[in-house]
């Protein structure tokens, strides 16, 4: 799909769509595991921002999240009950309401405190913990129902949720971030500098003696090839992925990977080796045999 424009000049609406489209992607694709339905659900949620009173807004950021976040939720509702039709359609009970039945811009009225929970999300949080946080904390999800989402057992989704807690409650008490939450920042800092082609972003997120490879496949006599430097490995990131939109960290991944997307296909995979808040080392994966293998 197209980026969203709007009828008039709407440097605010501009400003937004670089500042959050890449970390929205990001979070959609963690909730829906699809890369065309996470993009589609951030679509939808700036064509509501663009019609929104914005200045009744107080923070952009947040209510696109809670945008999202909802209009993902339907989507697996939807999926969901449709599979339940399926099997036997004369079987299916609801429990309580549809999500359906909701505007997501209907539950972006949020207290205080859901509130300034939604911004530490922002940066403390990794993308499982995102996940995780915003479908149970936010819109009472169930964790088997998360679970089955993120591909995880559901004694693995309810850990996470309560690490999340954790990290939220202890947030005022915290005067230094912990290394999880300091590599996380690196990574969204990684993917905003790429996605958006900003190559001088991208060179002060790698280490002074940062050094990539890639893999190609067995047939490809580039596979193997070693570059070194900020200077160097920052422009080969972007001659590689300036056209790719959408880069995304899939959280069933234990891993620090992050996929990247070209028209919707996986185009490469990238895997970092995070230390001192830097990009180390990182390994290009784009050998078409291992990236079908991940679809």
């Amino acid at each position: 799909m197209a980026e969203l424009r709007t009828t008039k000049k709407d440097a605010d609406f501009d400003a937004a769509w670089r500042a959050h489209r890449p970390y929205l992607v990001n979070l959609a694709f963690g909730m829906v595991r699809d890369i065309g339905a996470a993009e589609d659900a951030v679509q939808e949620a700036f064509a509501r921002f663009a019609d929104a009173d914005r200045s009744a807004i107080q923070d952009q950021r947040a209510w696109l999240i809670v945008v999202t976040s909802r209009i993902c939720l339907d989507q697996i509702n939807s999926a969901r009950n449709r599979r339940e039709r399926a099997v036997d359609s004369e079987t299916i009970e609801f429990a309580g309401e549809p999500a359906t039945s909701m505007d997501p811009a209907d539950r972006v009225t949020l207290d205080d405190e859901v509130r300034g929970a939604m911004l530490i999300v922002l940066d403390r949080l990794t993308p499982a913990e995102r996940v995780v946080f915003v479908l149970h904390d936010i819109f009472r999800t169930p964790f088997d129902e998360i679970a089955q989402t993120i591909g995880r057992p559901v004694a693995t989704t309810r850990q996470l949720a309560r690490r999340a807690r954790l990290k939220i409650e202890a947030r005022e008490s915290d005067v230094v971030a912990p290394a999880g939450v300091r590599q996380q920042r690196v990574i969204d800092r990684f993917i905003e500098a790429t996605t958006s082609g900003d190559v001088k972003a991208l060179a002060a997120v790698l280490d002074e003696n940062v050094w990539g490879s890639v893999d190609l496949g067995p047939f490809d006599r580039r596979t193997g090839t070693t570059n070194r430097g900020q200077r160097k490995v920052s422009r080969n990131l972007m001659r590689w992925f300036g056209k790719t939109r959408t880069m995304v960290v899939d959280p069933a991944s234990d891993a620090c990977e992050i996929l990247a997307y070209l028209d919707r296909k996986l185009y490469a995979v990238i895997q970092l080796d995070i230390a001192d808040d830097a990009v180390r080392s990182l390994h290009v994966i784009a050998d078409q045999a291992q990236l079908a293998a991940r679809q």
